[in-house]
């Protein structure tokens, strides 16, 4: 690989030095290194600018440098042009990063040097109809998020997979999440725990009103509609925890398998539960 785009977190601490010693260190080995226009001229490297398109489309790997979320937000908009992409951690967790700072440059010799492998991982696709018409679809790594404004009021909707109806609820939301997705929100909500390798879709239900509604495992090539009954006009389809867009009553959220999947460059054979026990020990401690 020759070719790196930098997708950086502005708001992480000593950013810049990283960003200035990644691309002194690529460049001094012959790679060409993309920076979007605005974040280069800001770290004085106006000469790499170049449109968020031109990025994500030309780069041999997209080198995200941040957390999870900034991972996640870069998932999204490589997923058509299937640019497989990095991280290097500078958040808390770190479940989808794969560098570690003090071991960064050593790391990145290893890419240059093709010792690595692509981890490919299910990803979602939600639309949104109104009046038989859509009018919003996006693609998701982690889950697509239907929940209740700040106003303390229960949402009613109808959850189908494949035409057949799971349930009418009355609950604070629904999340639909890939097994990525599994050690996120899901999980807080009570959702299982799902090793990456697999493809399926998680329905967890958020805090509902009844006793038997309880997540539930969906076959990855199912249809999952959900059905909006609630008049509330405060509630809203998030993706990945960053995108929002709101809904109306009768409106009808279908949730499939997206045809793209995210591709991960991995240096190290992650182990699944190994990073589980590591990651939410230290959030626990």
């Amino acid at each position: 690989m020759k070719k790196f785009g930098l997708v950086v977190n502005l708001k992480k601490g000593e950013v810049a030095n990283l960003v200035n010693q990644i691309t002194s260190w690529l460049e001094e080995r012959g790679c060409e290194v993309m920076i979007k226009e605005d974040i280069a001229h800001a770290f004085g490297l106006s000469r790499l600018g170049v449109t968020w398109e031109q990025l994500f489309s030309q780069a041999e790997c997209v080198l995200v440098i941040g957390g999870d979320g900034t991972m996640l937000w870069a998932a999204r908009k490589v997923a058509k042009s299937g640019t497989p992409i990095i991280g290097i951690n500078m958040g808390r967790l770190g479940f989808l990063t794969e560098i570690d700072i003090p071991d960064m440059l050593v790391d990145l010799e290893k890419i240059l040097a093709g010792h690595y492998y692509l981890e490919e991982r299910m990803m979602l696709e939600a639309s949104v109809y109104r009046d038989g018409k859509i009018v919003e679809n996006e693609v998701a790594l982690n889950d697509v998020v239907i929940s209740k404004g700040a106003i303390a009021r229960l949402i009613h909707f109808e959850a189908y997979v494949n035409d057949n109806l799971v349930n009418k609820y009355n609950a604070d939301g629904l999340i639909l999440a890939s097994p990525t997705g599994s050690t996120a929100y899901s999980l807080s909500a009570g959702g299982p725990l799902v090793t990456p390798d697999h493809d399926l879709i998680l329905l967890t239900p958020i805090c509902p009103h009844s006793l038997w509604a309880r997540p539930i495992v969906i076959a990855p090539d199912s249809l999952i509609r959900v059905a909006l009954q609630s008049e509330d006009s405060a509630v809203t389809l998030t993706m990945d925890g960053q995108y929002v867009y709101s809904l109306h009553q009768y409106d009808e959220i279908i949730v499939s398998r997206a045809p793209q999947k995210a591709k991960f460059i991995r240096i190290t054979g992650r182990n699944f539960f190994e990073v589980l026990r590591k990651k939410l020990k230290d959030e626990g401690d």
